[in-house]
């Protein structure tokens, strides 16, 4: 039977990224968009963390009800914030970044993780370092924040925002000789224009995701 795979996203952009790298396989994906919590998350300072965590239970559930096989939630703002132990379903929770975490405690070189989006550093990072301890690892990782750009893929200013992410990861990249990563999906696209440039690649949650996606829906591949 067809899987069906539901995809819980903070911006509708997310959206091309995963059609794109589930395209070859027989799954069929249910996207859910809630750009304006990742808003208040980020850009209103009375809004609660427990009130933000709330909301992203209540998603989850509501979600699990539409007889979907697993829940991807491509946001790791929403991870950082979700408490799986108090959701009342059991429908199988795909989480973006875990994937990312064993590919970054698996180098032993120093390396740098951009992000564009500071409300999201905190609750990354965090969960990175519960990882890598749990995983007996210790992951040496500088953190860098490109400064006034998130606001722009939340005005949709799409081409903007992957200009202003490009710029500064080109920069970085001739001027760091440590691997580079983008922390986020809506990175992925700037991230891929620079690494047509460089002989260097710069790495993004995407790409382990995908296989370890397939791991939990061994969905099966079209025959092309």
């Amino acid at each position: 039977m067809r899987k069906r795979l539901a995809c819980l996203h903070a911006h509708y952009s997310n959206i091309q990224y995963i059609e794109k790298a589930l395209s070859e396989y027989d799954i069929e994906l249910v996207h859910f968009v809630d750009p304006a919590l990742m808003y208040r998350v980020t850009f209103d300072e009375s809004f609660k963390r427990s009130d933000a965590a709330n909301k992203v239970k209540e998603q989850i559930e509501w979600i699990a009800q539409n007889k979907v096989d697993a829940i991807l939630i491509t946001c790791t703002n929403y991870i950082a914030l979700l408490k799986e132990e108090e959701l009342t379903q059991s429908t199988p929770i795909i989480k973006i970044d875990e994937p990312f975490f064993e590919y970054i405690c698996n180098i032993q070189q120093p390396q740098i993780i951009v992000f564009t989006n500071p409300a999201t550093v905190e609750g990354t990072m965090c969960r990175l370092y519960d990882y890598a301890t749990t995983q007996g690892k210790s992951p040496e990782v500088e953190v860098m924040i490109i400064q006034n750009t998130f606001e722009l893929i939340m005005q949709g200013r799409q081409e903007e925002y992957n200009l202003a992410v490009s710029k500064f990861l080109s920069t970085l990249i001739v001027n760091e000789n440590k691997v580079i990563s983008v922390a986020q999906l809506s990175m992925v696209e700037a991230a891929e224009q620079v690494k047509y440039k460089d002989t260097r690649t710069i790495r993004n949650p995407l790409d382990p995701l995908v296989e370890a996606m397939f791991k939990t829906l061994e969905p099966v591949r079209y025959n092309k």
